[in-house]
This record gives C-alpha cells, structure tokens and sequence, in this order.
C-alpha cells in the first residue's frame, strides 16, 4: 500500500507557526519592506520547518502590495483635528496597521481637489486597500469607492448606501437606552439634538429616540439638527428651548453637541438636571469635565477604528469578512 501524498502546506499554517499575520508573511515570502528583523526570521523559520512552497499566482499578485492603506476622511479640515473622536479612530487603525506591518496614509477628502488626488491614487493602486470614515448620503468619495477595484472598508455606514464590507457601533440601539434612561426618572418632554441628517448615524440615533418615545407612548418631538460640534449643540438647546419652553430632557446625538446644550442651558437659567437632564454619546474625555458631568453613551471608538483596519487586512490577505456592530452601553453621571 502507497502512502498518501502529503498535504501541501498553506501560507496561513505558515504565518501561524511563525505567529505572524498572513500579510506579514506574505510580504517576508516576497522580499517585500516594512517587516521587522525578528518577523522576517520567524516566517523564514517556518517556511523552512514547513518545507513550505509558494504558489506562484499568489506570490505574482502579492508582488504588487504597497505595504500602505489609506485612512480617507470625508469632512472639513479644521472639523476632524479638533474632534477627539477622528484621533481616537486613528489610533485603533494605526495599532491594527502595524500588526500587519502596513502603513497608515491618512487622506482628508472635503474639497474638489482633494478627493480627484484620492481616485488618482486608487486608480494607480498606490495603496493596498481603503477605509472610508464620515461619507455623507451622495458623497462624492462614494463614487470613488465603487469604481476601484481596491479592497473598500466603511468606519460607520454611510447614508442610502449598504457596503458589503463595513464597521459600525449600535447606534440605534445605544440612542434607545439614552432615551429610557431619561424616561426612566420620570422625564417626558425629552427632545434630541441631532447630527446632520444626510448621514447615516445622526439618522439611527434620531431612529432610537423616536422608537424609545414611542414605545412609551409619547410623541416624538421634532429634533434641532447641528454638525456635532460644541457651538451647534448650543445652538440647537438655545432652538429647542424657544420651541418648547417646558422641556425636562435633552438626548444630544454626540458629546460635543451635549456640552454645548449644558452650556445654553445654563445661559438660560435651566439648572441640570434638576431642571434639564442631558445624555450625550460617544463617551468622549470632555463627558467627564462638563459641569456637571455627563451622562452618556459609551461607544468603542478605537475599536472601530482597529476593527476597521482588521477587516481590511483581512481583506488585502483573500478572505471575505462579515459586517461587525460593536455595542455600545450607558454610563451614568451627575447630569442625569
């Protein structure tokens, strides 16, 4: 009786041996850069140990990696450096980046100019693959993300769009626990400052409002909108108040909208929350320096932004990933 033929070694049994990320082991495989001493030892060590022979089609196609991803940012300049949120999300990418000895490219894409270099870069395939954060309903950028053959992530879903491949928090579901929990002690002329409604996550927060209301038989009132910064919150609360004089709560779609609502309130009087409760979102650093502090909804925003890079790299390396929600939870302070 023969021996069967032994079973050829993969490159994943390979990049595991030498616990490494098969992107990493790919670009060892192919004398690619951006790989540190003691990686490129261990995948060569389990090469040899595995007596491990490269496919050649693959190895052609991996030939052509960049080592870079790009991190494209569909908002104002000035907007996301001052919004701690976008750091945070930079943060995540980048530690996820370097697990797989790729670079981070991050590309801010507001302007005319600026997104007609994103879909020269995408067209020249300058980079291995792309995460798109903050795409508003018929964002120019969305065009460039369905004409290239690159691998596409979304950080958050975009507005009228449904990507195969995309990262996201539970916004429905955190904005619905805001909401009880205002009810909950006894509050019942809440109203809801928005983000801007042409995208996805002001749209599911203002979903999760509204069922709350309606669940327990109120109506939902009719929200202000701002652009998550801290002087449209203010704004907004200074809207809502002329609006509705008796109003006993406040759900702002984002931390800094919340403190901006807290800082109107007490321009106006309203004492919080004796008066006025509030509850925010994201769970951002100024939640817990607001006076009084705030209560929030608790998102993991690194995480998104790690999860994100993970699925690309996942993508870059051949394997089809499901959508992820990541959950979000409430945490309770003083202006509640």
């Amino acid at each position: 009786m023969t021996d069967m033929p032994r079973r050829r070694p993969t490159l994943d049994e390979v990049a595991e041996r030498a616990g490494v990320s098969r992107s990493a082991a790919s670009r060892v495989l192919n004398n690619a850069p951006h790989v540190s001493r003691d990686k490129r030892e261990a995948v060569q060590r389990a090469i040899r140990e595995l007596r491990y022979v490269p496919n050649t089609t693959a190895r052609a196609l991996a030939t052509r990696q960049r080592g870079v991803a790009a991190l494209v940012i569909s908002g104002e300049t000035p907007a996301i450096f001052a919004d701690p949120f976008f750091a945070k999300v930079i943060v995540g990418a980048s530690a996820a980046l370097e697990e797989a000895d790729l670079h981070l490219m991050l590309c801010l894409a507001a302007a005319d100019r600026s997104r007609q270099r994103l879909a020269e870069l995408l067209r020249a395939r300058g980079v291995d693959g792309v995460m798109l954060m903050a795409v508003r309903e018929n964002d120019p950028v969305l065009h460039t993300a369905r004409e290239t053959e690159l691998p596409v992530v979304f950080g958050g879903r975009p507005a009228g769009h449904e990507p195969p491949w995309y990262v996201d928090a539970d916004n429905v579901g955190g904005a619905r626990r805001a909401t009880e929990h205002l009810l909950a002690r006894g509050r019942r002329r809440v109203v809801m400052i928005c983000g801007p409604l042409d995208t996805q996550v002001s749209r599911e927060r203002h979903r999760g409002y509204r069922e709350a209301m309606i669940l327990a038989g109120l109506e939902p009132l009719p929200p202000a909108s701002g652009d998550f910064t801290e002087p449209s919150g203010a704004t907004a609360m200074t809207e809502l108040l002329e609006r509705h004089p008796d109003v006993d709560a406040v759900f702002a779609a984002n931390d800094n909208m919340a403190a901006g609502a807290l800082r109107a309130l007490r321009g106006a009087g309203r004492a919080v929350p004796h008066d006025v409760a509030v509850v925010g979102f994201d769970d951002l650093d100024i939640a817990q320096i607001t006076e009084p502090s705030l209560t929030t909804v608790r998102q993991p925003i690194q995480a998104l932004g790690h999860e994100t890079a993970r699925m690309l790299v996942r993508l870059i390396g051949g394997e089809e990933p499901s959508p992820l929600i990541l959950p979000t939870r409430l945490v309770a302070r003083s202006s509640t």
